[in-house]
C-alpha cells in the first residue's frame, strides 16, 4: 500500500471522496458530471484511491433505531495491557469475545484525553445488553481497567440535532479544499 499525506491528495480526488461520502452508489458516470472530468479518470482515480487505501469501504447508514437498537454507547477507559499478551493476542480475543455479546461495535481504538487511553462506541438493543457488555469487559483476563465513562444516548429519542452522517464530513472537506485553493491563488 503505497503511504500519501492528506496534502498530496489534488483537489478533484477531495471532491470524488466527498461526493462518494455523500453517495457512495453514484455511478462513474454520475460522479464524472458532477466533478466535470471524464468517466474514465473518475474510475481510474477510485481504483488509485482504493489501493492507496484511502478508500477503506462502501457502505451506508441506516436508521439503527428501526432495526432495533435503542441505545448507542460511547465508552472511555483507562486500561492497562497485561504483559502477558502482545497486542496481536489482544486484538483476537476482544474479536472472538465479541461475536457471544448482544452488540453492534462501531469502533475501539487508542486514543488520549480525559485520562483516558482507549474509547468504544457501540450500539445496543437495551440497557440490558449495554451492562451485559460492561460486565464482560470488567472481566477480560488481558486488559485492568483502572476507570471507565460511558456516555448513552437513546436512538428513539426525536429531539438528536444530527444523528450519524458522513454528508456533513463531506461538505467540511469540500469547503476546507476550496479554502486551500482560495488562499494558494492569492499568493
Amino acid at each position: 500500500m503505497v503511504e500519501r499525506k492528506s496534502t498530496g491528495i489534488k483537489p478533484v480526488e477531495l471532491r470524488l471522496i466527498a461526493e462518494l461520502m455523500k453517495n457512495s452508489r453514484r455511478s462513474d458516470r454520475e460522479l464524472a458530471r458532477t466533478l466535470g472530468v471524464s468517466q474514465p479518470t473518475v474510475s481510474r482515480i477510485i481504483k488509485r484511491l482504493e489501493k492507496e487505501g484511502i478508500i477503506r469501504e462502501y457502505t451506508m447508514i441506516p436508521d439503527f433505531g428501526k432495526l432495533g437498537y435503542e441505545i448507542m454507547g460511547i465508552t472511555s477507559l483507562q486500561v492497562s495491557e497485561k504483559p502477558q499478551m502482545g497486542f496481536k493476542e489482544i486484538r483476537k480475543a476482544t474479536i472472538e469475545a465479541e461475536k457471544s455479546n448482544p452488540h453492534a461495535g462501531l469502533m475501539i481504538v487508542n486514543g488520549i484525553g480525559n485520562n483516558k487511553n482507549r474509547l468504544f462506541i457501540d450500539f445496543y438493543e437495551g440497557y440490558s445488553s449495554y451492562a451485559e457488555v460492561i460486565r464482560m469487559l470488567k472481566q477480560m483476563p488481558f486488559i485492568e481497567i483502572e476507570s471507565m465513562e460511558s456516555f448513552l444516548v437513546s436512538l428513539k429519542d426525536e429531539n438528536s440535532l444530527r444523528l450519524l452522517s458522513m454528508s456533513e464530513i463531506a461538505n467540511h472537506i469540500l469547503n476546507r479544499s476550496a479554502q486551500k485553493q482560495s488562499s494558494s491563488a492569492t499568493i
